[in-house]
């Protein structure tokens, strides 16, 4: 397995991705790495890391740097050596199974759509991940790559989530909830409705209709939306977080009996700090592509980011895209024959 990692993306390129990438080498012994990017820097920090001769990992050279707030048309266009379209390109040549950017995230699936293309039978690749519920994890889609939608997308948006859930986190048969702003059917615009139709008349486990309160409960262990609604809801999400972690330091800190108070819970604080450390979330899927790119925050740390390569690493191994094909075949199939 060789996972491609555009070395020269995000906020702070090789001193985080080198780092990353070795942790995982030292785990998972299926792994190998290709690091793609300009030669110096990464081995500089292969150096610093005493890494320079690592028997599972090479380094692809790549001179040009797609920056992180380029026009994604430009980098297309005008960046053709850049590491994220060399580590794309791999991909694409099946000299590596899958890629892994913190990099430019319009940039990353204009250019994963034009070289890789989609699964056929899907019109839109998604961005997909997973969030911490009351429940364990819930898989939620679109974040945010496409901001207007029809009821087919969203329909494709729930069997491509579908299949991930049911063999990435290993749940036997997920349950899909549609983002709306209501339980009742007759609820929510008219794609989100059309969308509820297609999914009723279809073999998926629909739910139905969830509001943004179900998704932390873990109502269902997938849910569908548009882009402009899921980033809006994911970074709704991240700020609340910061925000009651942020009162909670302030709390404890404003006077000696807070801070006797916060060294007697400590083991606790650790324990909700660890679950919604938003580094062990790191790294969404491109969900769609006819290839496995994943997404890392752009200001990840070597442990955020070495998440993000097991993702891709998990979604190899369980050959998310071939599973995804075969499933919208036989679910676009179905469908026509009901509307027949």
């Amino acid at each position: 397995m060789k996972i491609a990692i555009d070395a020269m993306g995000g906020d702070y390129g090789p001193p985080v991705v080198v780092p990353a990438a070795l942790s995982v080498l030292a785990e998972d012994p299926d792994v190998e790495i290709l690091l793609v990017g300009q030669e110096e820097p990464i081995g500089r920090e292969l150096s610093r890391c005493q890494a320079a001769s690592h028997p599972r990992l090479q380094v692809c050279h790549a001179p040009e740097v797609v920056a992180m707030d380029e026009a994604p048309s430009q980098a297309l266009r005008n960046k053709r050596h850049s590491s994220m379209r060399v580590g794309i390109d791999l991909v694409k040549s099946g000299t590596a199974q899958a890629v892994v950017s913190a990099g430019n995230t319009g940039a990353l699936m204009a250019i994963g759509k034009v070289v890789l293309r989609t699964i056929p039978g899907i019109a839109r690749p998604a961005i997909a991940t997973t969030i911490p519920t009351r429940r364990g994890k819930t898989l939620m889609l679109d974040l945010g790559a496409n901001v207007d939608c029809d009821a087919a997308h969203l329909f494709q948006f729930a069997i491509m989530g579908e299949v991930m859930s049911r063999l990435v986190l290993h749940v036997e048969r997920p349950s899909i909830g549609l983002l709306n702003i209501g339980e009742e059917e007759i609820k929510g615009n008219e794609v989100v409705k059309g969308a509820g139709q297609l999914l009723r008349n279809s073999s998926l486990n629909y739910y139905g209709n969830v509001e943004g309160s179900d998704i932390y409960r873990g109502t269902t262990d997938v849910v569908v939306c548009d882009g402009f609604v899921g980033n809006v809801a994911l970074k709704v999400s991240e700020g609340l977080a910061q925000m009651i972690s942020a009162e909670l330091k302030e709390a404890y800190a404003a006077s000696w009996y807070g801070r006797l108070a916060a060294l007697l819970s400590l083991p606790v604080l650790r324990r909700f700090r660890d679950r919604l450390d938003h580094r062990r979330y790191n790294g969404a899927t491109l969900i769609g592509l006819n290839g496995i790119v994943i997404k890392s925050h752009g200001n990840a740390d070597a442990f955020a980011f070495a998440q993000a390569i097991r993702v891709a690493a998990s979604e190899v191994k369980h050959q998310l895209i071939a599973n995804i094909a075969e499933e919208v075949q036989t679910l676009l199939s179905e469908q026509q024959e009901s509307t027949a």
